[in-house]
């Protein structure tokens, strides 16, 4: 996907991702203008199995097209944190050098045990890729019945 030119393209992407990408069955993100050159995209989506993705993203678009600042996804089931993803440098760890600053946390010891995230970047949008990884942990016949929607 290219890169969103305005804020207001992201708003619309951000928007219909339910009815774009059929495996989330509902949507709580909204995007909040944080003044002139800044904005935030907060909130939650869910899909099957109890499965739901934290999405915290700090936008800009001052100096060309939107880039992501800074950003956090949390991929839950339940109660249960299964890994994050977030865009903290790590400067000091050679193992993630390759996608610096993106990366995976996973258990055991997810603070920690951090993995490269090369499907990750800072321009948007990183959410076709997460809603994509989690819709294939997901089972085939509830991703099939939400597609019939």
């Amino acid at each position: 996907m290219s890169q969103f030119s305005s804020l207001l393209e992201y708003e619309q992407f951000i928007y219909n991702l339910p009815q774009d990408f059929p495996a989330i069955l509902r949507s709580t993100l909204v995007l909040v203008k944080r003044g002139r050159y800044f904005a935030e995209v907060r909130g939650e989506l869910a899909f099957a199995n109890d499965h739901r993705l934290v999405v915290y993203e700090r936008l800009r678009w001052d100096d060309g097209p939107l880039t992501i600042v800074r950003y956090g996804y949390e991929v839950w089931r339940g109660d249960e944190e299964l890994y994050w993803y977030d865009s903290q440098s790590h400067p000091h760890d050679p193992t993630l050098a390759v996608t610096d600053p993106h990366h995976k946390h996973l258990p055991p010891d997810a603070k920690h045990h951090r993995v490269p995230a090369p499907g990750l970047s800072l321009d948007p949008p990183n959410l076709p890729f997460l809603i994509h990884e989690i819709g294939s942990t997901l089972p085939v016949a509830q991703s099939q019945a939400r597609a019939g929607r």
